[in-house]
């Protein structure tokens, strides 16, 4: 039940009863509705563009979301010249250094093997990002692993260097004897015409020709296992260990220089030339053993002779005439 209101009439001294007029109540009516209906548009705005309402917390994390697009684009890039890099490295790795040490290269699907077993990326998964985040995570383990496989290779060729140089030092590759003329080969390796029976006779070394005293110098690096006159016809010979399987044997030793159990390096003095033991005249016998077995000792000059020199020595080694021991 609604209040009814008065007023106080001055001219009657007397309060009087308000009477209600029906167009105002139409036109508050009127007004509550337009007053309505204007709050409700506005709310509507509000509602409508509420995505496009950035809260402070919105537009940093916005930033955030922003700087990390960015970061992941310039990872993918580093990733991408790195994988170059690396193919270029494997690919130098495989048909160069491999080859020339005479190693076995690596398959390509040794090097970019992935990782099988377990989802190692559960973790990753569920998020908005989660396929760029776990596609750069695989190739960033797969780059992970081809540098170790490759790093694992370069440690293998670096060995492989230092043994190579250790066996080119240690292989004899130098005559035994100055021979600058080439006139010291006195007879080489193969049937020769025994001096003291004049029957044919299997040598296994070759004679250079000289002066009682010569230098006689190491063919390569090794240690000295025997210098001695007790083997049976060498005289006085020593035997240089060079390690790999390789023997070198320098008999008719007038003298030593080194003793047994020494270390000596390509082209120290170790002894000098003589004509002990079962020997025709002054000269040195020279052999190579490979794994225990006498081989020609003409493939052992390439430390100092030119190819037409070689060639030349090759010619005279292979005539059959009479050896000196």
């Amino acid at each position: 039940m609604s209040k009814v209101k008065y007023y106080y009439d001055s001219e009657t001294l007397s309060y009087r009863k308000i009477e209600k007029k029906k167009g105002r109540r139409l036109g508050i009516f009127l007004l509550s509705l337009t007053g309505m209906l204007l709050s409700s548009f506005l709310l509507l705005l509000v509602y409508i563009n509420l995505p496009y309402v950035e809260t402070p917390k919105e537009k940093t994390l916005k930033r955030e979301l922003t700087n990390m697009e960015l970061q992941f684009e310039l990872l993918n890039k580093k990733m991408v010249e790195a994988e170059t890099v690396l193919a270029e490295v494997a690919n130098r790795d495989n048909n160069l250094y491999r080859v020339y040490f005479e190693a076995n290269p690596i398959p390509a699907e040794q090097r970019k093997a992935g990782f099988g077993g377990v989802n190692r990326y559960k973790d990753l998964e569920g998020f908005d990002n989660s396929k760029l985040i776990i596609a750069t995570s695989k190739r960033l383990d797969i780059l992970t692993k081809q540098i170790v496989v490759q790093s694992r290779s370069l440690d293998e060729i670096a060995k492989l260097a230092e043994e190579k140089e250790e066996l080119l030092s240690a292989i004899p590759a130098i005559q035994p004897v100055r021979n600058e003329d080439l006139t010291r080969m006195a007879s080489g390796y193969g049937y020769r015409t025994d001096p003291f029976t004049k029957a044919g006779k299997f040598h296994f070394g070759m004679d250079f020709t000289a002066p009682r005293g010569t230098p006689v110098y190491a063919g390569g690096d090794g240690v000295v296992t025997r210098a001695d006159n007790t083997a049976s016809g060498y005289g006085n010979h020593i035997r240089i260990d060079h390690g790999y399987g390789y023997e070198s044997l320098y008999a008719h030793l007038y003298k030593f220089k080194v003793r047994r159990g020494q270390k000596v390096k390509r082209g120290d003095l170790i002894g000098f030339v003589g004509s002990t033991g079962r020997s025709e005249a002054p000269h040195l016998h020279y052999e190579i053993f490979k794994d225990g077995q006498r081989i020609n000792p003409i493939n052992f000059y390439y430390g100092n002779l030119t190819p037409e020199e070689f060639a030349s020595m090759l010619q005279a080694s292979q005539q059959e005439n009479q050896s000196l021991d």
